[in-house]
């Protein structure tokens, strides 16, 4: 069950999201879960082997140490799709994300902070440069794919990736010319992305995450 309250959508009582769609600049609808309350907003942008559902653990996470998490299906995932002129490919999926960062203020966010992984990393970096100054408080990129002006990728940035992962030394290339304030984790290992979940680093990338939101992991976790 979801309630709407003052323009704030709470989260069912048992924890599970609530699915809610909206409407991208080019008449596409984007399908998302909807984690949590409180005025600070958190996209979640899958990379392309995973969905919205892939976020689930750490979306719950995330809505726990304080933040309202929307995990995005990108256009061609689940329900979700362009408008009627989409192009193929990767190239508007940034409309999703700035379509899901605009619903979040428009129900209330105060602020909104985007995440992405590999495919929504590129995505997510690209609708700061498509987006309003300032539409995007803060980002954070797990080994995100290139990104179409990383010198136009403006304010806090984290950039997490794996040094024995192929994409690094794009990503290093491309944080170089990212502007500050900007910050570089490169940890142990080959995985990529969302699959760094999956490895001892997963804790130490989810308090990396919530602390540079402005959060607190709970002692659960």
């Amino acid at each position: 069950m979801v309630t709407l309250i003052t323009g704030v959508l709470l989260m069912a009582a048992t924890g599970s999201p609530a699915e809610v769609h909206f409407t991208a600049q080019d008449g596409g609808v984007v399908y998302a879960d909807a984690y949590g309350t409180g005025v600070r907003g958190v996209v979640l942008a899958h990379g392309a082997r995973f969905d919205k559902a892939s976020w689930s653990k750490e979306a719950t996470e995330i809505a726990e140490a304080g933040f309202r998490v929307l995990a995005i299906d990108f256009r061609g995932y689940g329900q979700s799709h362009g408008g009627p002129n989409a192009k193929p490919g990767m190239d508007e999926m940034y409309m999703d994300v700035l379509a899901a960062v605009r619903y979040l203020r428009e129900h209330g966010a105060t602020s909104v902070a985007v995440i992405g992984a590999s495919m929504g990393g590129g995505a997510s970096a690209n609708a700061v440069v498509h987006g309003r100054p300032g539409e995007i408080d803060r980002l954070v990129l797990l080994s995100p794919a290139p990104i179409e002006a990383p010198e136009r990728v403006t304010g806090p940035k984290l950039i997490i990736t794996a040094a024995d992962d192929p994409i690094t030394p794009k990503v290093r290339e491309q944080y170089a010319k990212e502007p500050d304030p900007k910050r570089l984790e490169v940890l142990d290992g080959s995985a990529h992305a969302q699959f760094l979940f999956r490895t001892p680093h997963r804790h130490r990338i989810m308090e990396e995450f919530v602390s540079f939101l402005g959060g607190r992991l709970t002692a659960a976790h």
